[in-house]
């Protein structure tokens, strides 16, 4: 593990692979930290310098007190890319994540080589707004936030038909998340700060070849979110994961590293 220092708030971060190929940046999502993506990472190390950190308020990164906000989290990946004397990179933002990474590519546009937005929104008053069974969810969580309330979490970031036929996804996907537990202040934090963001009018400034994936399952982030998206970035490509959920990076990890290195060429 290495540390950037972004401000005040000390970022932890780590290198996959040789360091021999692109570089490409993983942003994670609310309460995830930098080993949440599953084997994604992995599979990419073989080909790309594959960055992995995690968001202040989770894992080994800084707790500031809050507010937390997105634009400010977008200051953080790039103290990463510094940190990592990367002047250029590929970027993968989910959730939360992919939120961080528009504000990345329309703050410091250069910084941005191809971006890849995964299972996120652009926010605002135009966007479809979080499911019921999510704000139930995470409400649930922030008054219990014990192994029941991350196991909750858990199988409402799965699709529906991922929790009833692979079991064992489930358990590995909670063990994952007790091992690395959230602390509630830096998880309600990140969360203050998503409900906050807002690109609406923004995002056709982004000049970057993006790639728009969803799952079309996600209980967590309306799918249909994924098309405002692509309509307003300019030749922006969609890609839409039959019965995949929120978390299809662990769903779908080999469909996702196929479209991720298509992509990213």
């Amino acid at each position: 593990m290495s540390v950037a220092s972004s401000g005040e708030v000390r970022i932890a971060w780590e290198q996959l692979g040789d360091g021999s190929g692109d570089p490409v940046l993983f942003v994670h999502g609310l309460g995830y930290e930098r080993h949440g993506w599953g084997p994604a990472p992995e599979l990419r190390a073989e080909r790309y310098r594959v960055l992995v950190f995690d968001n202040r308020g989770v894992g080994q990164s800084d707790i500031p007190p809050p507010p937390y906000t997105v634009a400010g989290m977008a200051a953080d990946a790039l103290a990463v890319l510094d940190a990592a004397g990367i002047e250029r990179a590929h970027v993968i933002g989910a959730s939360l994540g992919g939120m961080i990474s528009q504000e990345l590519v329309l703050a410091a546009p250069a910084r941005v080589d191809r971006l890849v937005l995964c299972c996120t929104t652009a926010g605002g008053a135009s966007a479809y707004p979080m499911p019921e069974k999510t704000q139930v969810a995470f409400a649930a969580f922030a008054a219990d936030p014990s192994e029941q309330g991350l196991r909750l979490l858990v199988e409402n970031a799965l699709a529906e038909k991922t929790v009833q036929t692979r079991p064992e996804l489930v358990e590995e996907v909670l063990a994952y998340r007790v091992a690395h537990r959230p602390r509630l202040e830096g998880w309600q934090a990140q969360a203050f700060a998503a409900f906050g963001f807002d690109t609406n009018g923004r995002l056709a400034g982004i000049e970057a070849p993006t790639l728009v994936v969803h799952g079309t399952a996600d209980n967590v982030v309306d799918h249909r979110n994924a098309q405002l998206i692509a309509d307003a970035i300019p030749g922006a490509r969609l890609e839409l994961l039959s019965d995949a959920g929120h978390i299809f990076m662990w769903e779908q990890p080999e469909r996702f590293a196929e479209l991720v290195t298509e992509f990213l060429g």
